[in-house]
């Protein structure tokens, strides 16, 4: 999936991969170098067939035989893909490897893709890394539009991220929270890394609402904090966008050349291991209590209801164990990462501008009065604070390209044609910063998104942060829930500056999820007159 590899030079990995072939007698056996040998000429057959016999595709480069226009993409694949729509047009396609990608980066476009031609848009093509991440492809996100994806995404929305179970998975938050603010008090004066603090605590709430570690049997730690998870959180990540000649060539894929399968295997086995515990401790203790038992505040975590499901002898949806893993690895690391990336994305362009921090200040004495702490109830009151965040999410989307689709037939998009099966990316970097679409789009002018009614849904196709249509991320009312209470409660309880030494930048460093290059370090002082406040 070449739309999704974090800053990594593409050029280096072809050279890599020639370069593992010229010296293929010292670190492979004879039968691969005879099966590469094979390979490699019939790739050239099929690449001059499929180049010369599909007609009327969108513009775009040439390539070269078998690998496409794989050297010449670079690092920054937003950025070089808005370039070259400035060349090719709002829709352009390439072949990479042996498949062909399609770049669509207009609004107009866009609605065709993701609203009149949804159904035949809402597949999958996913990379090697993600399937081995995924169970195969048994999660939501990289999940095919089919009867299992349906089920899944139904649960989802209404077991676990209904209303009621957001209202009641509130005290989870408030104390995680809370939490957060004490650590931060307990730092005054010295640097905080700003994502790490976020993740923490986006990480704790997530598996509270998974499997109620709050309340977990003989005080045991199920949290996933601690032991290196977020380090492996970050590699798997970073896996699944890593470019992977095995995912241009699928013919060389069983080599796994590059060593990234077997790696994202090793990552895998790690989270697997935690599931597994958690899992294994709730079946026990079901077994000795009555079924259907409930959490004391009256909800059931996900893992109760997972249970529970898989139990259903009539049900005639097929739920097991791995169906179950795979969702919970969507909410992990959809409820972590994508998080803190964006709490660190926003104080870091507060902090860049003076006037706009000023009026977050401002708002916060007014809503919540400096002798009081952030509640959940004071939220939709901070009506300059969303716009700031909206703001940061149109010019650091998280995930600049979405995830990208793949139609289960061909079809027409502005008059070229889009065969069947093949891969299509929406840049939401490019729409976000489309002057057709918004008034001095390189400037961060929050006021922009005080005056419309603005949301995350996908409505307004000049503004998709979390994509649109079927495919839509199913966790926006959490996501943005945790996102305005972590940042409503950093700046209302500390003031920040950065440190002497440190310098501010705003460079991105792309990938699956696009995360700050240089991670922001910032001091926080007491704001509050009340140091009790920081203790409750």
């Amino acid at each position: 999936m070449i739309s999704m590899q974090p800053g990594y030079n593409i050029d280096y990995t072809i050279t890599t991969f020639w370069s593992w072939w010229c010296d293929a007698g010292n670190k492979q056996d004879e039968l691969v170098r005879i099966i590469l040998t094979i390979c490699v000429p019939a790739i050239l057959l099929l690449w001059c067939k499929w180049t010369f016999s599909t007609p009327n595709l969108p513009p775009g480069p040439y390539g070269l035989p078998v690998v496409g226009y794989l050297p010449f993409l670079g690092y920054n694949l937003h950025e070089r893909f808005t370039e070259m729509a400035q060349r090719y047009g709002p829709i352009f396609s390439m072949r990479l490897g042996s498949k062909l990608h399609v770049v669509v980066n207009s609004m107009d476009l866009v609605k065709v893709v993701a609203r009149d031609l949804d159904q035949i848009f809402a597949n999958r093509c996913p990379t090697l890394t993600a399937l081995a991440i995924t169970y195969g492809g048994l999660d939501i996100a990289f999940s095919n539009n089919n009867t299992h994806w349906r089920n899944m995404r139904k649960l989802l929305v209404s077991e676990v991220l209904n209303t009621a179970n957001l209202k009641a998975s509130q005290t989870f938050r408030t104390l995680e929270v809370r939490k957060t603010v004490k650590e931060v008090y307990a730092m005054i004066g010295r640097e905080v890394d700003i994502n790490k603090i976020a993740f923490e605590t986006g990480a704790n709430v997530v598996t509270s609402m998974l499997w109620g570690c709050s309340k977990s049997p003989e005080g045991k730690d199920c949290s996933l904090i601690g032991d290196g998870f977020r380090e492996v959180e970050f590699k798997i990540i970073e896996l699944i966008g890593a470019s992977n000649i095995s995912d241009f060539i699928p013919m060389l894929s069983w080599f796994d050349l590059q060593g990234r399968q077997g790696d994202m295997q090793r990552q895998l086995e790690f989270v697997d291991g935690i599931f597994e515990n958690v899992i294994k401790d709730r079946i026990n203790v079901n077994s000795n209590k009555i079924n259907g038992e409930v959490e004391e505040d009256g909800r059931k975590d996900l893992l109760q209801i997972l249970l529970e499901l898989k139990d259903q002898k009539d049900d005639p949806t097929s739920f097991n164990i791995i169906h179950m893993k795979g969702l919970m690895m969507d909410i992990v690391l959809a409820g972590t990462d994508t998080t803190s990336t964006m709490v660190e994305w926003v104080m870091a362009e507060i902090l860049h501008n003076p006037d706009v921090i000023r009026r977050v200040k401002d708002e916060l004495t007014e809503v919540i009065g400096m002798k009081d702490i952030v509640k959940e109830s004071h939220l939709p009151k901070l009506t300059y604070l969303d716009a700031v965040i909206k703001e940061t999410f149109r010019l650091h989307p998280p995930l600049p390209l979405l995830v990208h689709r793949s139609p289960d037939e061909s079809c027409m998009v502005a008059g070229y044609n889009i065969p069947k099966g093949c891969i299509v990316y929406i840049n939401v970097w490019a729409i976000h910063r489309d002057p057709r679409n918004w008034t001095n789009p390189l400037e961060f002018k929050p006021e922009r998104f005080l005056n419309d009614n603005w949301d995350y849904n996908g409505n307004n196709f000049k503004f998709l942060p979390f994509g649109a249509g079927r495919r839509i991320c199913p966790g926006i009312p959490l996501g943005e829930k945790m996102l305005m209470y972590i940042l409503a409660s950093l700046l209302h309880s500390f003031e920040w500056s950065l440190p002497k030494h440190g310098e501010l930048e705003l460079s991105d460093e792309f990938g699956y999820v696009t995360k700050k290059k240089v991670p922001l370090m910032a001091i926080p002082s007491q704001r509050l007159c009340d140091a009790r406040l920081y203790q409750e």
